[in-house]
């Protein structure tokens, strides 16, 4: 029983760290795209303290992802994950992209602020404006916008993390038809880490495009009421939205369909870069954690 438990925190931490460091490391690469996402969605600027949100982010995101995997398949192996119902992918990924963003929206609610406050500055930096967003809105401010966020994440996450391992299948398939002498287990091992790159290319492409809308709606209840100089265009004031459903149906009388989709371009040129990136650095991270953690 202590082996057992020994080997499942062992994977638990390998999730975590190898989930921080590919959430860091995509950020990171794809940190100014999403600043001009978010220019384009709320119509203001600034600079985006992301790595605070993706570390935390990705880290709780693939802990909870894999552990409803091992629970569904009976092992902790990735090549017994691959045999799992496709269903279930989207599922479990649904279920952990919620969790993540429970345990760290408040980062994105402050880098949110952060960015879209334009110059000159109202805040300079998280800590001030976690401290004034407390005092005006109260500690449940912090999570001001949850709600189309959590709407957003059960789609996005599932058909991000549904469709990465559909399109891994895929791979592999294609594999094998190519080469008649290819092992013919499913196993993440005969997939090329530039055949990982593109099924995290595709996938984070497929899953913003269909939840895009909601991305949109989130940050616009994120910002309302935000105090920033003028030159930056009309300011979205304090209860302008009655809540989600509400600011989706203002958004589509006021500015159309197409006002749904403002930032779609930089969003998906940052969002499957991020999602190929993330998911290939996890997987070798992962593996190199596990090897020299066992």
């Amino acid at each position: 029983m202590k082996t057992e438990d020994s080997g499942q925190l062992n994977r638990a931490l390998v999730d975590t760290l190898a989930g921080a460091i590919a959430g860091g490391i995509s950020r990171t690469v794809t940190s100014p795209l999403d600043v001009i996402k978010i220019r384009f969605q709320a119509f203001w600027r600034g600079n985006v303290p992301g790595l605070l949100l993706y570390m935390p982010y990705t880290a709780i995101q693939f802990t909870v992802l894999h552990k409803l995997k091992t629970f569904a398949s009976g092992s902790s192996k990735a090549e017994d994950h691959l045999q799992l119902s496709q269903y279930w992918s989207y599922l479990s990924g649904g279920v952990a992209g919620c969790a993540a963003t429970v345990g760290s929206y408040p980062f994105d609610l402050l880098r949110t602020i952060l960015a879209s406050q334009g110059e000159p500055k109202v805040y300079p930096n998280m800590r001030s404006a976690c401290i004034d967003t407390i005092q005006k809105r109260g500690f449940k401010g912090l999570y001001a916008g949850l709600s189309p966020t959590l709407v957003e994440i059960i789609p996005y996450a599932g058909l991000q993390f549904g469709s990465y391992d559909t399109f891994k299948r895929w791979m592999i398939l294609w594999n094998k038809y190519r080469n008649p002498d290819f092992n013919p287990a499913m196993t993440a091992e005969s997939v090329s880490s530039f055949q990982l790159f593109l099924c995290g290319l595709f996938a984070g492409t497929f899953s913003k495009s269909v939840c895009h809308p909601l991305d949109v709606v989130k940050k616009r209840l994120q910002v309302e009421g935000l105090q920033r100089h003028p030159k930056y265009g009309a300011r979205i004031e304090k209860s302008a939205y009655k809540g989600m459903y509400h600011a989706l149906k203002e958004i589509l009388i006021r500015e159309g369909f197409t006002g749904l989709y403002k930032g779609i371009i930089p969003s998906l040129i940052k969002s499957a870069p991020a999602g190929a990136v993330t998911f290939l650095a996890y997987e070798h991270i992962s593996d190199f954690l596990e090897l020299i953690m066992t």
